[in-house]
């Protein structure tokens, strides 16, 4: 099993020291690029990438990610948050400054399926998906040895109708102040309001496209009774409204009548497996902005 070596992840921090990422959202107006731009400038940075979306010129919102690389990041890093304070306040910002460098810490929630949690634990093997992974959560005991050989902790919180609300409360305890990310793998339980409310878009959840026309138990025998032509995947993040927060990426695979039951899963699952992968690496990367309940997700 190949995993990055020491030397590997000190060259990725070397690389990204001196990076960091501006995240802005605000009511939209003339002068927004300016200020951000002239900012940078006047503190010695160089910007790397910009990237900025309006819903409309007139009375919209206007949305920007910005990288940019700055000389002693790590001991002007306050001084660029503080500095920056009296631009957003004027312009009305959401705003935040990210040091590249450092990894988001990513909790996993898993039930017994293993396609969506392999695929997260691959990439992040290989260094494509750049974050620490403090711990493994299962209702079931049955992927501890999977997850235990990547050298990560796995914790069996049994889940059952009378004991749900111990159980989250456990899960609680186990990722407060250890995770900056929850990723439900083909969690198949639902969170509670009392967990969620804690973790507004830091919760992302991968299920089949087929919901709502498919809503409940054995949507792919019910999507092959009707003939569907498409197999898709959406990856969103977790609200108290079921499978309905903001979308982050969603995927099809075309399908014919050739294909069984059977077939169908094994393609859901391929998909599954990807979409999610790639919206939990773009929220680790910071393109994602959320406004209402829509996503702007940057390239």
């Amino acid at each position: 099993m190949y995993r990055l070596s020491d030397r590997e992840w000190h060259n990725y921090r070397e690389k990204n020291k001196d990076r960091a990422r501006m995240l802005i959202e605000c009511p939209d107006r003339a002068g927004i690029v300016a200020e951000v731009s002239r900012f940078l400038f006047e503190h010695g940075a160089n910007i790397a990438q910009s990237d900025q979306y309006t819903t409309d010129p007139e009375n919209g919102r206007f949305f920007m990610r910005v990288e940019f690389d700055v000389v002693d990041l790590e001991k002007r890093y306050e001084e660029l948050q503080r500095n920056f304070a009296q631009i957003g306040e004027s312009f009305q910002m959401n705003w935040s400054i990210v040091e590249a460098k450092r990894r988001k810490r990513m909790a996993i929630f898993v039930s017994k399926e293993d396609h969506a949690l392999l695929e997260l634990l691959w990439q992040w093997n290989s260094g494509v998906l750049h974050a620490d992974i403090p711990m493994v959560i299962s209702n079931h005991p049955d992927l501890k040895e999977t997850v235990e050989s990547f050298g990560i902790p796995f914790y069996h919180i049994p889940v059952t109708k009378e004991t749900k609300q111990e159980a989250e409360q456990a899960q609680i305890e186990l990722v407060e102040g250890k995770a900056d990310l929850i990723v439900l793998a083909r969690y198949m339980q639902i969170l509670s309001p009392y967990f969620l409310k804690d973790y507004q878009h830091k919760i992302i959840n991968i299920h089949h496209s087929f919901l709502p026309a498919f809503v409940g138990a054995k949507p792919y025998e019910r999507a092959y009774e009707r003939g569907v032509k498409l197999i898709g995947a959406t990856a969103h993040y977790v609200t108290e409204e079921l499978d309905a927060g903001p979308i982050i990426e969603q995927d099809v695979h075309r399908v014919n009548h050739q294909f069984d039951v059977s077939d169908l899963k094994q393609i859901g699952r391929q998909v599954e497996r990807t979409v999610l992968a790639r919206a939990v690496g773009w929220h680790l990367e910071d393109r994602v902005l959320v406004y209402q309940n829509k996503t702007v997700v940057f390239p």
